[in-house]
């Protein structure tokens, strides 16, 4: 009985001994849970981690906790003392209505809407050029060149034919009313002046040689034929600009482009006439970007009653935007790279995680969110790129993969 009585104790005694070694156990392992999301780095060597207290062994100071990262795989923890050394700072940004101006240098051009193409309205060779030189100014019935033509000596001949049997009686005269306004007929079509065609009427040597003069005045932009040179009917020989109007011809980076609109008014200034201030209109938008600088080509229409102005000449366009709403943060808030933009805002204290954006308009140090920020949220505006470094030290990638294109 005592025996058994012993044993009973023993038994006892290797169970309580169980019990208190699996309690230690449990507490072991939950002290080890608690610090397995901690670990010490030291804010001025950050590439230094521990799994326990102590000192740099670089610089020797204390170590300090941090917590590691979440199972969010765009945020990232600071220390205090990371947040104060890298100057980190956050505001709230709310939409503020702005007038926005933006300058751009512009060239003046011909205006091609005007531009005029003098073609040859017969077959036959180019006798000769009354202006051989381009930039030469043509007035309005000045003669332009002169034309051998053999089917042009046919008509004035057809037309002084008719014109002759006009008296005669009978039938033929009749005929001949019809003969002749079918005639004059042709000369216009070929070209001839009103003046030229009477002309026809006095002499019976009927000339193969016929002189065209210019309808408009202008400047000659080209000249496309030489002389004794054989023309084809509809051949180009001169182009005449106009240049009471001229283009006014930019180019406008593409995140700005993006609010201008047709119509819209721009202030013109001339560096050869510093005094001279115009308002021009825009009058087209390429709508295809230049694929190698990324610009977008912007033209406005410019008068020139007093023709001052020349093609070629240089000129300021300050185009202005008025009542322009939007969010507007400091240019370095804003993470621009070969993928898009990105900003950090602050979750928590210490807490930080990057969001991709749209950009818009950039002026005087500041950039345009166009992505909806909530207005509790807060936008770290300084400090950003520090937030950026040690993201990539920590994680070994880039902040722009984690999020989809």
């Amino acid at each position: 009985m005592k025996i058994l009585r012993n044993i009973g104790f023993v038994m006892l005694f290797f169970v309580a001994l169980a019990c208190n070694n699996k309690k230690e156990a449990n507490q072991e392992e939950h002290n080890h849970q608690t610090e397995e999301g901690i670990y010490y780095t030291c804010s001025m060597d950050p590439q230094v981690k521990e799994d326990k207290p102590g000192k740099c062994p670089i610089c020797h100071m204390e170590l300090t906790p941090m917590k590691k990262a979440s199972g969010n795989s765009n945020e990232i923890t600071l220390s205090e003392q990371q947040v104060q050394l890298g100057n980190i700072t956050t505001q709230s940004v709310s939409e503020t209505e702005n007038s926005v101006a933006e300058n751009y240098t512009a060239v003046l051009s011909y205006n091609q809407e005007i531009l005029k193409t003098i073609s040859s309205r017969a077959m036959g060779r180019l006798e000769k050029l009354y202006f051989k030189t381009e930039g030469d100014i043509v007035h309005k019935n000045q003669p332009l060149y002169q034309l051998y033509s053999e089917d042009l000596a046919i008509a004035k001949q057809d037309y002084y034919t008719a014109f002759k049997q006009l008296d005669m009686p009978g039938d033929f005269g009749k005929n001949a009313k019809t003969l002749l306004q079918a005639a004059k007929q042709k000369l216009v079509f070929y070209g001839l002046s009103a003046t030229q065609i009477d002309a026809i009427k006095k002499t019976a040597d009927v000339s193969p040689y016929t002189t065209f003069y210019s309808q408009i005045s202008g400047v000659i932009s080209q000249i496309k034929v030489t002389e004794g040179s054989y023309l084809m009917e509809g051949m180009g020989i001169v182009e005449l600009a106009n240049l009471s109007s001229l283009w006014l011809e930019t180019q406008v980076p593409v995140q700005y482009a993006k609010s201008l609109k047709l119509g819209q008014t721009a202030r013109v200034r001339f560096v050869d006439y510093p005094t001279k201030v115009l308002d021009a209109k825009v009058s087209f938008i390429n709508p295809e970007i230049n694929p190698d600088s990324r610009l977008l080509a912007v033209r406005m229409e410019v008068t020139n009653s007093d023709g001052q102005l020349k093609p070629g000449m240089q000129a300021l366009v300050q185009i202005t935007q008025s009542k322009v709403k939007g969010l507007f943060v400091l240019t370095d808030a804003v993470i621009r790279e070969e993928k898009g933009a990105y900003i950090w805002l602050e979750k928590a204290k210490g807490v930080y995680e990057n969001r991709m954006i749209e950009t818009g308009l950039e002026r005087n140090g500041k950039i345009e969110i166009k992505t909806p920020i909530d207005a509790n949220e807060k936008i770290v505006i300084t400090g950003a790129y520090g937030i950026n470094s040690e993201f990539r030290f920590r994680k070994g990638s880039n902040p722009m993969e984690g999020h989809k294109m």
